[in-house]
């Protein structure tokens, strides 16, 4: 433990204003060796750790010790600059099971704003360990004390994610005090069933409302009673004293009615009584207790509702009885653990207890201390814009209370967060904007407000043009020229009567991140084209599911976050070459033996016009029909003559059928390749321009949208015989799809393909110089499964790899890549210091082939890229703390254990990301995962593209995470040890 310390300390920068460390031991009791302002050289720390004798001692009283450390260590007395907004941390080592109880003392170093990260052994309590740590995955395991420096690099990582986590950019800190007591609704069962049971319900709220602070305006009080409809008895603002509330509980009378809705009766709690105006301090910061009273089971669904109080905080204690569904008493739960169960409700005072003892324990844990310290991390601007079509009527007020779940959660004020919200249908109407309301009781106040508008159609275009002129402006509010990140949320119901092109491109170019969400009436590709990437298109299956995926928006808006406001960039200069590269694919069926002159004129036109002798422009042939022949490629000709020469003699291919999809899918594998002379990876803009005389006998969908996810832009020109949907699917957007009546036509349209292709290219060509900024360096393993049960996938998995590793800059100082497959065992193709030009590990990918092979041995595969790829001579660079990824593709459950190795990989510090097909095992591949949101899913490998991005997310939350700031950061971080 001494020498663990001391190897930790030795990487700190330890100094009056920089790192700060404090030892204690415990045993029985606890002791400080020194204290966080004793020592101010590293030296000295380093020396006084290695003096450190252990102390003995029985039994282990390990709550005292994390009470003793709160109340005299992370103290201003000694050496603590908490209040400063210094990020505080207390590292535990313990071997064994404390004797007392640590549940209030962990709660209270919490709300203090201390990280516990603890380090236990295999004599530990895991579970108790996993309480007293911040949360549970700052909890790490060691067999014995020996094997410590197998964590340390796990422990580094954590306490970066500590210090992302804790310490603002330009921090904001404000004193908010906070009122004591709580707010308690008591809800009760009034249904025919309960008419006997009744006066002992009645007899339990007197008995828990005697305990409660009312009369000092502490604790609050409300009583509603329900069978089919809601009866409130009282709000939590009608009476003041705890006399009155005891009067009016007294005089309390049953009910009756049936059925038992118990769902309706919740959704109304949420709607009527847990708000301002019904006297709840919930936004003031005043925990929530919700407490029901239940004889049956309810006749109408309770998940939405019960999810939508936990949405707002409120935490729920159900007490039911033997007629009672247990199940849906732990649904309506904050936890199952909270619902209590009584034989009958003449019982219910054997229950109290526990109830006041569950109610004390989570209003500690949820209430901050008075006054707290805030730390704003970034202050961002956020426009809401509301689908009000007539399509939405039913599902608006499900909007609206999404908002204000969202508003809720964010620090609203003039220099903080502002928020504006939009109500559109044929056209766009504000309700406030960014600067109208600088508190978030006005903005919650506003959204609570908002009626539905009605209206058609849907102008979604529109109102994206609206929002970009009239409200991201300086005058409404807007941030944007000060470096403020600039968010919109959409939330549609319905496809747009008009083109989102043009506008959602414009808020882009402005630095807008667009998040769009959707229910099953919208078209899911327009919200993806809307959104600011593919991933941040959220979707719902009806308005009133919008909870469920609030945690999901909260996410992309972190993303956002770490994405706009950049830490300390590493910036280089690129100069990016001049010109394009142009393929054309000419349609050589028989179908086209006529037209097929006048293609190969339009093409020599074409081909005239570029810059093809300065080496600017490159350009390649293909025609195809049943197959594909290659006229030239990219790199074949370096001059205009030799081209122009070239297409002059071509010769009708003839065939058929006219397969195009397996023309698509060619060129992706064979023609925008650097072996076939393409620049792409230089970032030369890729032009592909076909010339298509009939429908494609197979599909086109996979291969268009293959190139498209390579960055290849499409230009499709087709004639009377072609289909024009497909051209439009197969071009890089549907205005990029053109049409003659026969190829002899073509020469009126080749001005509109030139304007076009010059259009995007500026789009896409960024200028000379360009900067580009470099998060970090990291070391990726590829894990692949090569069992018998992937055959038909992996040609999909190996195309994956091939453009995430497009996407990395790979070197000896940037980017290392691996490659391992495996089925009963493992194998490697290459290893991180195999290859150091990204052309040949794209090179190597390529030419990957399936093992096959059986049983599928996962936990076998992890255990051996622990043990041979994430070392040192493998190229690893893990020990000069430089990330380290795994990147698992499995498509079946593992014949073998998988907890272990997954667990070694953890402690080595390796960030496990695993993307399964619908036939693995979601559970299996969460425990693999460094956490559960690093486990991504697709239902066949063909549809890897589709969590391509949200890849390249978890990838940049990883890097966030695990490169930590020191030495060159001068951020300060207070780490007691404590032993």
């Amino acid at each position: 433990m001494r020498d663990f310390v001391e190897r930790v300390v030795e990487k700190l920068s330890v100094g009056e204003n920089r790192d700060r460390v404090s030892v204690v031991q415990y045993s029985r009791d606890a002791e400080v060796h020194f204290y966080l302002n004793t020592h101010n050289k590293r030296e000295d720390v380093v020396d006084s750790v290695r003096g450190l004798r252990h102390r003995g001692g029985r039994p282990l009283n390990t709550g005292a010790a994390l009470q003793y450390v709160r109340d005299n260590v992370f103290t201003n007395s000694s050496g603590s600059r908490r209040l400063q907004g210094v990020p505080q941390m207390l590292v535990l080592l313990t071997g064994g099971r404390s004797a007392d109880s640590v549940d209030a003392p962990a709660s209270a170093l919490k709300q203090q704003g201390v990280f516990v990260i603890g380090i236990g052994t295999r004599t530990s309590d895991s579970r108790e360990l996993q309480k007293i740590s911040h949360e549970p995955s700052y909890a790490l395991s060691v067999s014995e004390f020996t094997d410590l420096p197998n964590v340390q690099e796990q422990l580094s990582s954590v306490m970066s994610t500590v210090l992302v986590r804790a310490t603002p950019m330009t921090p904001t800190v404000t004193v908010v005090r906070q009122p004591a007591g709580k707010d308690v609704v008591f809800l009760l069962d009034g249904s025919d069933g309960t008419r006997s049971g009744f006066p002992a319900m009645r007899d339990f709220v007197q008995r828990v409302v005697e305990t409660l602070s009312v009369d000092d305006n502490k604790d609050r009080v409300s009583v509603v009673q329900y069978s089919r409809d809601v009866q409130v008895q009282f709000y939590l603002n009608t009476y003041m004293t705890k006399g009155q509330i005891l009067d009016s509980v007294r005089g309390l009378r049953h009910k009756g009615g049936k059925p038992l809705n118990t769902g309706a009766a919740l959704q109304h709690l949420r709607d009527n009584i847990f708000t301002a105006s019904a006297g709840s301090r919930r936004l003031e910061g005043v925990p929530q207790i919700l407490v029901l009273l239940a004889g049956g089971k309810s006749f109408d669904s309770v998940d939405a509702p019960a999810s939508a109080l936990k949405q707002l905080g409120v935490l729920t204690f159900a007490i039911g009885t033997r007629g009672s569904d247990s199940r849906e008493l732990q649904t309506i739960s904050h936890d199952p653990s909270s619902a209590l169960s009584v034989s009958e409700f003449t019982d219910l005072p054997s229950v109290q207890q526990q109830l006041q003892s569950s109610v004390e324990a989570v209003v500690i844990d949820v209430t901050p201390e008075s006054p707290t310290v805030l730390v704003d991390t970034a202050k961002k601007d956020i426009v809401f814009l509301l689908d009000g079509s007539d399509g939405t009527r039913n599902g608006f007020p499900a909007m609206r209370d999404f908002v204000e779940r969202v508003v809720e959660k964010l620090s609203v004020g003039e220099n903080r967060d502002r928020v504006s919200v939009v109500q559109y249908s044929r056209d766009a109407e504000v309700h406030f904007y960014l600067n109208t309301h600088n508190k978030r009781e006005d903005v919650v106040d506003s959204v609570r407000g908002l009626r539905h508008r009605g209206g058609r159609p849907l102008n979604t275009g529109a109102a994206l043009q609206y929002v970009r002129d009239n409200v991201f402006t300086n005058s409404s509010g807007s941030r944007r020229l000060q470096g403020v990140p600039q968010m919109l949320v959409l939330l549609t119901g319905g496809r747009s009567a008009d083109s989102v092109d043009a506008p959602a491109s414009a808020l882009k170019q402005q630095g807008v991140f667009v998040i769009g969400i959707g229910t099953r009436t919208s078209d899911s590709r327009e919200l993806q084209k809307i959104s600011h990437e593919p991933s941040y298109a959220l979707s719902v299956s009806e308005f009133t599911d919008l909870p469920n995926v609030q945690e999901q928006l909260s996410s992309v808006m972190s993303t956002v976050l770490v994405r706009a406001t950049p830490m300390t960039p590493t910036v280089t200069v690129v100069r990016q070459p001049a010109g394009k590269d142009v393929v054309f694919l000419l349609d050589g069926s028989d179908g086209t033996r006529s037209g097929f002159p006048a293609m190969r004129d339009f093409v020599q036109r074409v081909v005239e016009t570029l810059s093809v002798d300065d080496n600017k422009d490159r350009v390649s042939v293909v025609q195809y029909s049943r197959d594909v022949q290659v006229q030239f490629y990219l790199n074949t000709y370096m001059t205009k003559g030799q081209i122009l020469d070239s297409v002059r003699g071509l010769r009708h291919k003839g065939g058929r059928p006219l397969n195009t999809g397996a023309a698509l899918q060619h060129l992706r594998d064979n023609i925008f390749t650097a072996s076939a002379g393409s620049r792409r990876l230089e970032g030369v803009p890729q032009i592909l321009v076909l010339l298509a005389g009939g429908k494609s006998f197979d599909s086109v969908d996979a291969p268009a949208s293959a190139l498209k996810q390579l960055g290849v832009l499409i230009f499709a020109i087709g004639t009377r015989g072609s289909d024009s949907r497909e051209l439009q699917r197969i071009s890089h957007d549907p205005s990029s799809a053109l049409s003659v009546s026969e190829f002899t036509d073509l020469p009126s349209v080749q001005q509109q393909l030139q304007s076009s292709v010059e259009a995007v290219v500026i789009d896409v060509t960024p200028e000379s110089p360009t900067v580009l900024v470099d998060t970090a360096k990291k070391d990726i393993v590829f894990l692949l499964d090569g069992s018998d049960g992937t055959r038909n996938g992996f040609p999909a998995m190996r195309d994956f790899v091939e453009r995430v590793v497009e996407k990395l800059s790979v070197g000896e100082n940037r980017d290392r890549v691996s490659v391992v497959q495996y089925s009963r065992d493992a194998e490697v193709h290459f290893y991180l210091n195999t290859h150091n030009k990204r052309e040949d590990v794209v090179d190597s990918v390529r030419g990957l082939r399936h093992r096959g092979g059986r049983p599928l041995n996962t936990g076998e595969a992890l255990q051996y890229v622990r043990d041979n790829v994430f070392t040192n001579s493998s190229g690893s660079r893990r020990l000069q703390g430089v990330p380290q990824m795994l990147v698992l593709l499995t498509g079946g459950r593992s014949a073998d254990s998988v907890d272990a190795p997954a667990s070694a990989l953890k402690q080595q510090g390796v960030f496990v990301i695993g993307i399964g097909t619908r036939t693995s095992d979601s559970r299996e591949l969460q425990k693999i995962s460094h956490e559960p949101s690093y486990a991504l899913s697709v239902s066949e490998f063909t549809d890897l593209p589709n969590v391509q991005e949200q890849l390249s997310s978890v990838m940049s939350t990883v890097l966030v995470r695990a490169t930590p700031m020191t030495p060159t950061v001068t951020g300060k971080k207070v780490t007691p040890f404590y032993i």
